[in-house]
């Protein structure tokens, strides 16, 4: 028998269920459907796993490093088995937490496969969804008045090094390795790339880093990517930039080998193991878009700055859309998705408001325009920068590599970007990310009083280096 929902989500990742939970506040009566688990991505195999993989590398290197502190350790060794417990307990708990609230906001949870159906005997217009279950019994048909597409992405695979799961391998089976290798490839030097290096460095792992391009990290500040070539470089990993990864070359034998043009010659790199890292593709197949009028362009869905696709009633969210692939985005864009739905007039989202962050060793956040693109927009910029080596805070905590540093307009004062490399500068990013949205100056983060001491007041001298006025620079 057909259920009728004011809304149904196809995906319950962190955008889906974020989404559904503001659905529910609203007054809307809510399904999701989810093939996999609650949480998606960003909780299974995504942000907070790695990032409890990268806490444990993080301890594990302060452990050596402990007798600079005056305490003695001798000889820390590792438990990876013990490390993936760990993570794995972090999972389930958020996991059983999202669990509850589903059932908090009286949210119905479909475990199965969702496809939207064009007009039919249930809909005059397309968007009745037939959910393939998972347990086997038949076909549930739900007819929302609203339907939003949040099925997210999956790790993309380069032609001729498909991932086999054993030697060549994605982020999602590097997650489940039962025991770290000796070495390996990591083909792409993006965020995931570099947040994979420093974490498996850290373990004591021999990293390679290929990367296409003349630089890591190319959507950030290109201060940025040259400190953390720099930091990266010091934890003893390989990073080879302009480097062309030739798939057909590949030998998987006793570990894999493969060959790379890097400035007009062919070189051998050979490892353990390899992990391609070079980015993700949305999830539009299959779920059926084609018995729609959804518009499909580069692989991504299109929609308008408050989510809807071309047929009004469907919105879509998240990394299927493309953008920002980042976790908080497919919130924030649930929440204006929802919001529309209901009448509620909300914001568009400003991709300068948007913090990101790669939680690295050292870690990296940034909001707002980079000092290259900055100047390609016609600015004349001004720019400060403060070194963490002199803030007392970093020399505390043992950690002074990297700095803060702050673009804004010369000619009229406004805050344009701030980039920071350094330690819990993925803590420090949000009020950067509130000045961005407050169009303060550097005038005013200066003015605003930075406790000591604090890692923060980086931010405070970066500001008044902007005009020359930095205290302890």
């Amino acid at each position: 028998m057909a259920q009728e929902y004011d809304l149904v989500i196809l995906g319950g990742g962190t955008g889906g269920y974020v989404a559904a939970i503001r659905a529910s506040k609203l007054g809307l009566k809510t399904a999701i459907v989810e093939k996999r688990e609650l949480g998606g991505t960003c909780l299974h195999r995504g942000c907070i796993p790695s990032k409890a993989l990268l806490r444990s590398a993080e301890v594990f290197k302060q452990t050596k490093e402990a007798d600079q502190y005056g305490v003695s350790t001798e000889n820390p060794t590792l438990n990876f088995t013990r490390v993936q417990e760990r993570k794995q307990s972090i999972v389930d708990t958020l996991h059983k937490g999202v669990q509850g609230l589903m059932k908090k906001g009286k949210i119905d949870v479909f475990e199965g496969f969702g496809r939207i159906l064009g007009p039919s005997i249930f809909s005059p217009t397309a968007g009745t969804i037939s959910v393939e279950m998972n347990n086997g019994e038949e076909n549930e048909m739900l007819i929302p008045k609203n339907v939003l597409v949040a099925t997210g992405s999956r790790p993309k695979s380069l032609p001729g090094l498909e991932i086999d799961g054993e030697v060549v391998i994605s982020s999602d089976e590097a997650l489940h390795m039962e025991e770290l290798p000796e070495s390996i490839i990591i083909v792409g030097g993006g965020v995931i790339g570099i947040e994979w290096a420093s974490m498996l460095a850290d373990f004591g792992v021999q990293v390679t880093v290929l990367e296409y391009l003349p630089y890591i990290l190319p959507t950030e500040d290109e201060d940025i990517s040259r400190e953390m070539l720099k930091q990266m470089k010091k934890k003893g990993v390989d990073i080879v930039t302009s480097a062309k990864v030739l798939p057909d070359t590949i030998e998987k034998d006793n570990g894999v080998k493969v060959n790379a043009e890097v400035d007009g010659k062919t070189v051998t790199y050979e490892a353990e193991r390899m992990l391609v890292s070079i980015g993700r593709s949305a999830n539009v197949d299959n779920i059926g878009l084609e018995n729609t009028d959804i518009q499909v362009e580069n692989g991504v869905i299109k929609t308008n700055d408050v989510y809807q696709t071309k047929e009004s009633h469907i919105y879509a969210i998240g990394d299927v859309i493309g953008g920002m692939q980042l976790a908080h985005v497919a919130s924030h864009e649930g929440m204006i998705a929802v919001e529309h739905m209901a009448d509620q007039h909300p914001h568009p989202m400003k991709q300068d408001q948007v913090p990101s962050c790669i939680y690295s060793n050292p870690e990296v956040s940034s909001v707002g325009l980079t000092e290259k693109a900055a100047k390609e927009k016609g600015f004349d910029v001004k720019v400060g920068k403060f070194p963490f080596q002199a803030i007392g805070k970093a020399l505390v905590h043992g950690e002074t590599d990297g700095f803060v540093k702050i673009v804004a307009d010369k000619e009229t004062d406004d805050l344009l970007g701030v980039h920071m490399i350094g330690p819990h500068v993925t803590d420090m990013i949000s009020e950067a990310a509130l000045a961005q949205v407050l169009d303060a100056t550097p005038w005013e983060i200066a003015e605003t009083i930075h406790p000591h001491p604090t890692l923060s007041e980086a931010i405070g001298e970066a500001a008044m280096a902007v005009d020359g006025n930095q205290i302890h620079g």
